[in-house]
């Protein structure tokens, strides 16, 4: 056994080790025990004692049959996986160190005392080896699907379509990474379905998704039986930027510019996309004068649309919340209930044309999107550990590790 000093008060344990297995020198065919020929010393990294790295100098014999002219080597399979550099202990401490503590390969690899390569290969392989011994796919029911940016460059950044198991959403346990595909088309995200064959796609009951109509187009096409739900997120979202395009518009009506600090259609911008139970009492009273001004007509109508399709998501009862939803999309889709405010003529439009979908959420409790951008959350997080990918396979594979089911599977 040698230490060697790597400075930070941590170092290398070099241990010299050989197989205890005496069965290995006997012979096969003949059943005598044989001679060693040679050997020679293989480095296996270890599991890290604290702060140490632990080497294993494994001394790897060659056995000689006289009789039957064969040689043979000590066979180290239950140690090592091929001829990786590393034990399956040290793979699995550095699997679960980077699934279930976020920790980058560098850093295991620093502790480790191995390369990045050495050990980014070892993660990955282990972790889609034990994604694709548990069937991901197996008990989904309820997808989520949205757009996510892997990489920003310099002449445009690259999309990929995210999709997300929302099944156990509603057993309280969070929602799961499944999959993700280049693009942000409605054909990547069909061809995804369609590889996943007939059986997944007949089992898929709710598909959540935002306005983007790629997720539609490929939903109607290949799960013509699920049910398609619009995001409540989106949906406000889209309300809100409504509410936003009025505001700007009479504040270019009224001064021919962009608003300053001190005009009051400026300085309630914020307050004007609160919702209004939760708007101070120095809020709520500017909000009120504001919108008391006849000027500012198409601003009250639009900004009352907004609260009201917040408190459609927001009421206890979902039958009643839908109720005054679709309520709520009938009337603006007539003329004469937004011939005053443009913008409104189109949110109607639009939420008329996804009239089905919208509704949809409140029949199928727990088919929110959230959940999607929250994992999407998380893989920016990936990104920012690692500090950026080059090769998507590889980003595809650690978000999996870090976002997919092998949390589950490594905690129980």
């Amino acid at each position: 056994m040698r230490f060697l000093d790597r400075g930070n008060g941590s170092g290398v344990w070099q241990i010299r080790c050989e197989t205890g297995d005496e069965s290995a020198r006997a012979c096969v065919s003949c059943g005598c025990v044989c001679r060693v020929r040679t050997s020679r010393e293989r480095t296996v990294v270890h599991v890290p004692l604290g702060s140490d790295a632990i080497h294993l100098k494994v001394r790897v014999c060659t056995y000689e049959c006289v009789a039957c002219a064969r040689m043979w080597h000590d066979d180290l399979k239950a140690l090592v996986s091929g001829r990786t550099l590393l034990s399956r202990a040290a793979v699995d401490w550095a699997l679960r160190r980077v699934a279930l503590e976020s920790a980058s390969i560098s850093a295991c690899a620093r502790t480790l005392g191995c390369s990045w390569n050495a050990l980014d290969r070892a993660v990955r392989a282990a972790g889609m080896r034990i994604l694709s011994e548990s069937d991901p796919y197996g008990a989904v029911t309820r997808i989520g699907v949205d757009e996510h940016v892997w990489r920003h460059g310099a002449f445009g950044d690259r999309y990929v379509t995210v999709i997300v198991d929302l099944t156990l959403r509603a057993d309280g346990a969070p929602a799961r990474l499944l999959d993700m595909v280049p693009g942000r088309s409605a054909q990547a995200f069909a061809n995804w379905l369609e590889a996943r064959g007939a059986r997944f796609r007949d089992r898929v009951e709710v598909v959540a998704m935002d306005a983007f109509s790629g997720w539609k187009q490929a939903a109607a096409r290949m799960l013509a039986h699920a049910v398609e739900a619009g995001d409540p997120f989106h949906v406000v979202h889209l309300a809100a930027g409504r509410l936003t395009m009025v505001r700007c518009r009479l504040q270019r009506e009224a001064t021919g510019r962009r608003g300053v600090k001190g005009e009051r259609l400026y300085d309630c911008r914020r307050a004007l996309l609160k919702t209004a139970s939760l708007r101070t009492p120095r809020q709520r009273e500017r909000v009120d004068t504001l919108l008391a001004d006849p000027v500012n007509d198409a601003l009250r109508l639009a900004h009352g649309v907004y609260q009201r399709i917040i408190a459609c998501y927001r009421h206890k009862d979902p039958r009643l919340g839908r109720r005054m939803m679709g309520a709520l999309i009938d009337a603006l889709a007539e003329p004469a209930a937004t011939r005053r405010c443009p913008e409104l003529r189109s949110l109607g439009r639009t939420l008329k044309r996804r009239r089905a979908d919208i509704l949809a959420y409140f029949t199928h409790q727990h088919s929110s999107n959230g959940p999607t951008e929250a994992i999407n959350g998380r893989l920016e997080t990936l990104r920012g550990i690692a500090m950026g990918f080059d090769n998507f396979e590889h980003y595809r594979q650690r978000s999996l590790i870090h976002s997919g089911r092998i949390k589950d599977i490594l905690t129980h």
